[in-house]
């Protein structure tokens, strides 16, 4: 198992496995029409500044994770999902490692988040990680996210 950078050849795979833990896992039941960001990830997050990585094994996409740049100090971490067959296997701590060196060279000095309000074990990764729960009054600056049930954490790097 390898991470790597966003490859346009992987681009399928990435949306089944986001859109199969989104609809058949979480049962939040979002389209690939309310994430456009999914159907041009170079435009949406490479190009302006993030990036999007990819956990592969065996040509298969079995983790994903990306990072928005809103400004030169607000990033958003996005499409942050690992296989069930792969939770175990710290490929979500891989995925994050990746991210947060990233936007730590990028100079970025808070990282937001919105997370389904049923996933609770990402609740715990990400209070693990130092990420605090915020509310929608609190938000900084403002990016769209499509489940209106989501809550929202935020991370300041040091």
């Amino acid at each position: 198992m390898e991470i790597i950078q966003y490859k346009e050849e992987f681009k399928e795979g990435a949306i089944g496995l986001i859109l199969d833990i989104q609809n058949n896992e979480a049962k939040i039941n979002l389209s690939i029409a309310e994430q456009p960001d999914l159907l041009n990830i170079h435009e949406a997050y490479i190009n302006n500044g993030g990036n999007f990585w990819m956990a592969i094994d065996n040509s298969q996409v079995v983790g994903t994770i990306a990072l928005m740049r809103i400004d030169d100090e607000w990033s958003v971490l996005k499409k942050f999902f690992v296989h069930a067959d792969y939770r175990s296997q710290r490929v979500g701590l891989r995925l994050y490692d990746e991210l947060l060196e990233f936007a730590r060279d990028k100079g970025y000095r808070h990282i937001i988040l919105d997370t389904p309000s049923v996933a609770t074990k990402s609740h715990s990764f990400y209070e693990r990680a130092g990420f605090r729960r915020i509310g929608k009054q609190e938000l900084q600056v403002q990016y769209s996210y499509p489940d209106r049930q989501s809550i929202l954490y935020q991370l300041d790097i040091h």
